[in-house]
């Protein structure tokens, strides 16, 4: 049984967070995605709205993570993109409000591993894996104990029925099938 006063705690030599539940910062969160425009440029979006929940097990592998994202949070930089992006076209954000992320498993060794969870997305599920990397702990100067992750992972847009492209003259399509899940995450722990 762990310290449940300690924010952090050692495991098999490495220091991670305490057991408990960790609330993201959605003010310190980075949950973002990264596709390709014509196939070449990098074109970065990210979420906003972000509500999400990491309960750490006092083994790490039996840790949880809930999350829920708000569609209309979305936003790339460009204003006529983002509305694109909310349209019907892609994640119809009217019809479907909202991006659920729940895990189903977690392996651990160090300070790294691996998330899998069901990723539902216009009322479609499919399992997601990310890498994750625990990156360290903070005390605030509010008082608060932080604790940091970074996770990413690929997946293929249309498993979610996002499928809208238009072909280019010259070969290939306007908007890559693959797409970045890039995250940055900072939970503040609770209780």
């Amino acid at each position: 049984m762990s310290d449940t006063t300690s924010p952090t705690r050692e495991i098999n030599g490495v220091r991670l967070p305490a057991a408990g539940r960790w609330r993201v910062d959605p003010g310190h969160a980075e949950v973002g995605f990264v596709g390709r425009h014509f196939m070449l440029t990098k074109v970065r979006g990210r979420f906003t709205g972000v509500d999400a929940v990491i309960e750490i097990g006092e083994r790490p592998e039996d840790s949880q993570v809930k999350a829920v994202i708000d569609v209309a949070s979305l936003n790339s930089g460009d204003t006529t993109r983002d509305d694109h992006l909310r349209s019907p076209d892609f994640f119809d954000a009217e019809k479907f409000p909202k991006i659920t992320f729940v895990s189903t498993s977690v392996t651990w060794d160090g300070t790294g591993g691996t998330l899998t969870g069901d990723l539902t997305i216009k009322d479609v599920t499919r399992p997601v894996t990310l890498a994750v990397e625990y990156l360290g702990y903070a005390h605030d100067p509010w008082d608060n104990h932080r604790t940091v992750f970074s996770a990413s992972g690929r997946v293929n847009r249309e498993d979610w029925g996002l499928t809208w492209n238009m072909a280019l003259e010259a070969g290939g399509v306007v908007v890559s099938k693959e797409i970045e899940l890039v995250l940055e995450l900072e939970a503040l722990r609770e209780g």
